[in-house]
């Protein structure tokens, strides 16, 4: 063993080795608990940043832990391989995306290695290979003909830079997220899933789901957002049509003093035809940001349609507006509006002069005063007591809700509804680089799935790319086709899936990435579901609910898990997938910030990992990542922080170094051992018990390090070399090496075989606790004199009551507390203390 800690050398010698003996290839075995461990894949953009040094570190650590826990452990990596930066990179770098990607991908796929990740590189795949979007363009032609999938017209966002959709979230301040152009609203065709169809279940397992964070289930919970109201019908003054609205609060339904429609609105249309004002403000309202945030801060703007609603009770006559905040993709397009009793529609009304009645006041005959509500200034929200409501007067919200409803269904105008937040997934993309939909578009036979004899539909990727529209779009050897069921002529479809798509079921993927014949075979039930997944918070609603659907699907179309023939390894007679849910638990890790904010180009606080790698080694960088904050919660980067982590590691290859250079360690005694080392080897075991806590049940990462390096410090000052004191350091630099393994496991798989083990570091269990180490010979007891501690006493484990307030009373200390005193009484807490209590 060299004297000096050289990770530059040890640690590619130790990673080719892990390479060459593939060990970390995960094979099924029904004889072992299985643990499925999977941090969320990356998008190949060129480089790893330090987010994902820490993402995937937090994954080994758990994978490697689960391991020496002596589960059969499965930690795959992948690649979320389409998506518009690559377009992006390839208009900048005159390159096809496809070529740029897989440049990428191989070259931060030897940034993995080098981090020392125990990944099964074997069920490595790329959203962007065929062989893998082959299969959910199978699974989307089945959902076809299951009525799961429809294709409908729909107001989009729509960037005409980019010349594609954005989702809500991709509109920043009514501009596109990537390239800041105006975004604007255009009706145009898109594919859409029946995510409504799952979204009770969705919504409902939520509550089976205790290895999440609430925070997470919440946010789906609210994203999902089911509620129980009213369909309330309204007529058109002067037509026999109605106007459908859904509202939560029927019992402020005769304090409507306007009703309000989206801007795509039929009714608005009409309007727009008739006036140029109406026109100009709808135009305006198609350049609106949607996203949600936005919608809750922008100004509230409106516009008289010149129409009247006629109340379906009162049968007052009352104004029909055009407002922005009114969105056409939830429910009916239409909102009634009740100033009084909420907050947006009470500064609407004010903006346009419109009424304010109110209609329900506090309920347990409160005055409605300044203190409770004053809707001169501002809306009462709550709920409370009727008033001014005709015949529903002095009912409760409650009972209002049931007695409106009532009436509304009795003249034909309303039921009770439960509606959803939620709306269906539109997949449809106008970009190039991502999957092609499956779908051939026959004049004669209309819209027809691609046969499964005919998939993968391959994207071609040897393409000039301008970066204006896709280019497919401009290749009829691609579009040009003949139809499957007629055999006339065709076109494909081009766009191409959401993203969202390939990131939805690549967990499953891995469990059976050899099998070239099915979408999943038998071993999708052996792995499933993940056991632990790790990722950012970000992707709580979008990717994690779509994930959850996904699996949904798969678990109830047939022929999705096709077993493998009779013999093959994990074999077995199964025919189905059967898992409900994707992830059992899940671990949201917290940003990597540099002066208080998150790292990132733009701002130019990145730190390189390669440059880190190169300077202090992996282990560094895996040590500070693990050390510097609990895994739930930003990590604040420290230059410091990483000098301190390679001098612990300097640290404990001296002290295993001068361990070594002592020669051979003869077998512990646990009979002979002397105070000092029966101190030392406590300490290792309380170390053992603490570590594991930490680690296998908190993940609280920092607090096991802090503890090992507690140890280490202790043995740094335990002199002793004597056999016994010799074979207590042996134990416990074994237990330091199996302990720190996970985390730093280069410097522990070299100091393992020096310590003169010949097994293999990874074929280890975690380390168990001696209870019997544990056992203290004597204890420290704290002695009070009348409440104030006034000194410390050394007393046998086993001493008696008597014996330890004999003690107490004789301690010289003690003395000058209670000499010349009479004792009244003295208080003996075994174990704890002695309160001598003296006047």
């Amino acid at each position: 063993m060299e004297s000096e800690y050289k990770p530059e050398q040890i640690e590619l010698e130790i990673q080719k080795y892990w390479d060459d003996n593939k060990v970390f290839k995960a094979v099924e075995d029904p004889n072992k608990e299985k643990y499925y461990c999977l941090s969320m894949f990356p998008y190949p953009s060129g480089r790893l940043h330090m987010g994902h040094v820490r993402n995937y570190t937090i994954g080994d650590v758990i994978s490697r832990y689960q391991r020496m826990q002596g589960k059969n452990v499965l930690q795959p990596m992948g690649w979320d391989a389409f998506g518009l930066p690559a377009e992006n990179a390839a208009i900048k770098n005159n390159v096809p995306p496809a070529k740029w990607t897989r440049e990428n991908i191989d070259y931060m796929r030897d940034q993995l290695k080098r981090l020392g990740l125990g990944y099964d590189w074997d069920r490595e795949l790329a959203t962007c290979d065929a062989d893998y979007y082959k299969w959910e363009q199978w699974l989307f032609t089945k959902l076809y003909e299951k009525g799961l999938v429809y294709k409908k017209t729909a107001a989009v966002n729509w960037c005409p830079n980019d010349l594609t959709v954005l989702a809500n979230e991709q509109v920043i301040d009514g501009c596109c997220w990537r390239c800041d152009t105006a975004v604007e609203k255009k009706d145009i065709p898109q594919w859409f899933m029946k995510i409504t169809d799952y979204a009770d279940e969705l919504l409902d397992e939520l509550d089976n789901l205790e290895g999440w964070p609430d925070q997470v289930r919440t946010m789906q919970r609210n994203w999902i957002g089911r509620s129980q109201g009213v369909e309330v019908s309204f007529g058109i003054d002067g037509r026999d049509e109605k106007l459908d609205v859904f509202t939560t609060r029927p019992d402020t339904l005769m304090g409507v003093t306007y009703v309000a429609v989206a801007a795509e609105h039929p009714l608005a249309k009409e309007a727009a035809s008739k006036f140029e004002n109406v026109a100009a403000f709808i135009k305006e309202c198609a350049m609106t940001d949607t996203a949600e945030a936005s919608m809750e801060t922008m100004e509230k703007k409106g516009i008289d349609t010149g129409l009247k609603a006629v109340h379906p009770i009162s049968g007052d006559r009352v104004p029909v507006f055009i407002a922005n905040f009114v969105l056409m993709g939830y429910g009916s397009g239409a909102v009634m509006a009740v100033p009084a009793h909420d907050q947006r529609d009470y500064e609407f009304a004010t903006k346009y002069g419109l009424s304010v009645n109110q209609v329900i006041t506090p309920a347990n005959n409160e005055e409605c005063d300044d203190s409770i509500c004053n809707i001169s200034k501002e809306a009462f929200t709550l709920k409370g007591k009727l008033i001014n409501s005709g015949e529903f007067d002095g009912l409760t919200s409650e009972d209002a809700f049931e007695k409106i409803a009532a009436s509304l269904e009795s003249k034909g105008n309303g039921e009770k509804r439960t509606t959803y937040r939620l709306r269906d997934w539109g997949v449809s993309r106008q970009r190039y680089w991502g999957a092609p939909i499956p779908i051939i578009n026959c004049d004669k036979c209309g819209e027809v799935s691609v046969p499964e004899k005919d998939l993968p539909v391959v994207l071609p990727e040897d393409i000039e790319f301008e970066g204006v529209g896709s280019p497919i779009k401009k290749m009829p050897e691609f579009y040009e086709t003949t139809c499957p069921t007629c055999g006339g002529d065709a076109t494909r479809e081009t766009d191409t899936f959401d993203t969202f798509m390939e990131s939805s079921w690549y967990y499953a993927r891995y469990t059976s990435a050899d099998n070239n014949e099915a979408m999943l075979d038998e071993r999708a039930n052996y792995w499933l579901p993940v056991d632990q997944y790790v990722g950012g918070i970000e992707h709580a609603i979008l990717h994690l609910l779509y994930a959850r659907f996904f699996n949904k699907l798969m678990r109830d179309v047939q022929d999705v898990l096709v077993p493998r023939e009779a013999g093959m390894p994990g074999a077995a007679d199964v025919t189905k997938y059967t898992n409900d849910e994707p992830f059992k638990n899940l671990l949201t890790q917290g940003m990597v910030l540099k002066d208080g904010v998150k790292m990132s180009k733009s701002k130019g606080n990145t730190v390189d990992p390669q440059g880190l790698i190169e300077q202090y080694g992996a282990d560094t960088a895996r040590l500070f990542m693990m050390f510097a904050a609990p895994p739930e919660q930003s990590l604040e980067w420290s230059d410091a922080g990483v000098e301190g982590a390679s001098r612990f590691l300097k640290r404990l290859w001296r002290l295993a170094f001068e361990h070594v250079e002592g020669g051979s360690s003869v077998a512990l005694d646990k009979n002979t051992l002397n105070d000092d080392q029966k101190t030392i080897r406590r300490l290792t075991y309380e170390t053992i018990a603490k570590v594991g806590d930490d680690i296998g049940r908190r993940f609280t990462f920092n607090t096991a390090i802090a503890s090992v390096m507690e140890l280490v410090n202790a043995l740094m000052k335990f002199k002793d070399d004597s056999a016994q004191g010799r074979a207590v350091m042996q134990e416990s630099l074994h237990a330091i090496v199996l302990l720190l393994s996970p985390i730093v496991p280069h410097i522990t798989h070299e100091i393992w075989k020096v310590l003169g083990n010949n097994s293999s570091l990874l074929d280890q269990a975690w380390p168990q606790v001696d209870e019997s180490a544990l056992v203290k010979d004597s204890l420290q007891i704290i002695v009070q004199v009348n409440g104030k501690l006034r000194s410390r006493i050394e007393v046998a484990a086993n001493a008696s009551k008597d014996e330890i307030e004999a003690a107490a009373v004789e301690d010289e200390n003690v003395k000058r507390f209670t000499d010349d005193k009479q004792v009244v009484k003295v208080i003996v807490v075994p174990g704890k203390l002695v309160n001598i209590v003296v006047k």
